[in-house]
């Protein structure tokens, strides 16, 4: 077994167990940041797979925007719960 077969095979499985414990956990912060994860995961898949304009696309757009719009939508709940519960 060569070293890039290796590297595939270990990328193929972080990314199926990110994948799976970002849909599994029951804290929606730890989801969000396996979420960002499966995101860097996936560029780097699509880098191997020579394919750079999806990659920068994903990584743009999957990892970095949505990330960023969960984190801020995740803000905006605990400080509402916050606000329910303190008022």
């Amino acid at each position: 077994m060569n070293l890039t077969l290796a590297f595939d095979l270990l990328l193929a499985a972080a990314l199926l167990w990110s994948g799976w414990r970002s849909l599994s956990t029951p804290r929606l912060s730890r989801a969000i940041v396996m979420f960002v994860s499966f995101g860097l995961l996936m560029t780097l898949a699509w880098a191997r797979l020579q394919a750079p304009d999806i990659a920068l696309a994903e990584a743009a757009i999957g990892a970095g925007l949505t990330g960023a719009l969960l984190l801020d939508t995740y803000g905006a709940l605990r400080r509402r719960q916050h606000q329910e519960n303190g008022a």
